[in-house]
């Protein structure tokens, strides 16, 4: 009797230690399940920041090209503008030496006309010797009175006055 109490009590001493050694083991699996979720957590994150990465990268890559083309398109720019300036400097140049022209031809018209009512007026005082003579027209009067008539622009151009001598 003495030797099954003993029996029994080792018994259940081995079923208490059982229990223990269970509870153990399932905690040892808990957390053996716990630190392969957080390496698995880490794996994943250590997945995610590769993805971010390579994604930073190509977006890096993505700018520095925007960046040369914006660069690129503010030189063709900077050229169109200087090329329209410089267009406008040879017309205003161009403009200038028409309008001097325009002038230029303004006075010659009026030293013609001036030059063949001289003729006429020679031609009359020889013809009709009558001594009525007719006013001659000055080289101003023909000036004006042809940059009046003739020519029309944007601008009116300015009265040009010769005086004979």
């Amino acid at each position: 009797e003495v030797q099954v109490d003993e029996l029994q009590r080792l018994l259940a001493g081995m079923e208490k230690e059982h229990g223990s050694l269970l509870l153990k083991m399932k905690e040892g699996e808990a957390e053996l399940a716990r630190l392969r979720s957080v390496e698995g957590d880490k794996l994943a994150e250590q997945d995610r920041s590769a993805k971010l990465e390579k994604e930073v990268a190509m977006l890096r890559e993505k700018i520095h090209h925007l960046d040369d083309m914006l660069k690129s398109q503010q030189r063709k720019v900077r050229q169109m503008i200087e090329q329209l300036q410089n267009s406008k400097t040879v017309i205003q140049d161009k403009d200038a030496a028409i309008q001097e022209l325009k002038e230029r031809v303004a006075y010659l018209e009026a030293e013609n006309l001036e030059m063949h009512d001289r003729i006429e007026h020679l031609i009359e005082k020889q013809v009709s010797r009558s001594g009525h003579s007719s006013r001659a027209r000055s080289k101003s009067e023909y000036v004006s009175r042809y940059v009046e008539s003739s020519v029309t622009g944007p601008k009116p151009l300015p009265l040009i006055r010769v005086v004979e001598t």
